[in-house]
């Protein structure tokens, strides 16, 4: 499985921005798809994730603000940022897992948020 994330960008603080992510190499997405980010200095963290049966779940810093969305029909992991904070600045990395449950086996490139203040 090949992932690919696109949509990252320059934003000022309280927009929004949504980025892409496109599973490609087989029929189906991964069972379980997730967003993380990393900021620079620091360690790379959980953002959202979403499961094949559309059952999602937010770290804390996300809820009410981001929405995590799939399209099975484009493979295609959506993850909608609004009201966006200069602390969102990282590089947001898509991931899947055939697994229902531990560690991603399949991470994107990685795409560039800047929130400016």
């Amino acid at each position: 499985v090949q992932l690919q994330a696109f949509g990252g960008g320059l934003v000022q603080a309280g927009g929004s921005l949504r980025l892409s992510c496109t599973a490609s190499g087989r029929d189906s997405m991964p069972y379980r798809m997730a967003w993380f980010r990393q900021a620079p200095g620091k360690e790379r963290e959980f953002v959202s994730t979403i499961r094949r049966s559309g059952s999602a779940g937010y770290a804390d810093s996300a809820k009410g603000r981001f929405t995590i969305l799939r399209d099975r029909a484009r493979n295609t992991v959506y993850l909608q940022m609004n009201s966006l904070k200069h602390e969102d600045t990282a590089v947001y990395y898509c991931a899947g897992s055939i697994t229902v449950s531990g560690q991603y086996e399949y991470w994107g490139q990685g795409t560039l948020v800047t929130v400016s203040s």
